[in-house]
């Protein structure tokens, strides 16, 4: 059984300071997940579904809260978390160069918990992807 509970909802308040840069607010209210070290946030525009909808991707801006090393992509494992447990297969992604923009796509909806690794740097963080309605899934 995992201990903590999964995919709590993204948070609605304001970036933290080191995620602003880009906001044309000072203040910028975006939904967003922290990872659980603090070491990065995922900024969600959109709902994320999966499969992803014929009228959007996913679209989720990873930001680092250290600098960044060069030509250190961010590397992302995921697993599905059914009832407390881990389900199914480990599913990879990469985001070439490192945090950044990216279309982050999941085989089928559901909680995925992800361990992210960049430049010498790890963090965990959950993320809900709802079953697209745009495909009759």
């Amino acid at each position: 059984m995992i201990a903590q509970p999964p995919c709590p909802p993204p948070d609605r308040g304001v970036l933290p300071v080191w995620a602003r840069t880009g906001f044309s607010e000072k203040r910028p209210k975006v939904p967003h997940v922290l990872g659980r070290d603090g070491e990065i946030v995922a900024i969600l525009f959109g709902d994320l579904t999966a499969p992803p909808s014929n009228d959007a991707g996913n679209k989720i801006l990873w930001v680092a809260k250290d600098p960044v090393k060069p030509l250190s992509d961010l590397r992302i494992s995921a697993r599905r978390i059914v009832h407390g447990h881990y389900s199914g297969r480990t599913v990879h992604r990469t985001v070439d160069g490192g945090p950044g923009p990216s279309g982050i796509e999941m085989p089928v909806p559901g909680c995925w918990r992800m361990t992210l690794k960049w430049s010498g740097r790890t963090d965990r963080l959950d993320l809900r992807y709802r079953r697209s309605a745009s495909r009759g899934a």
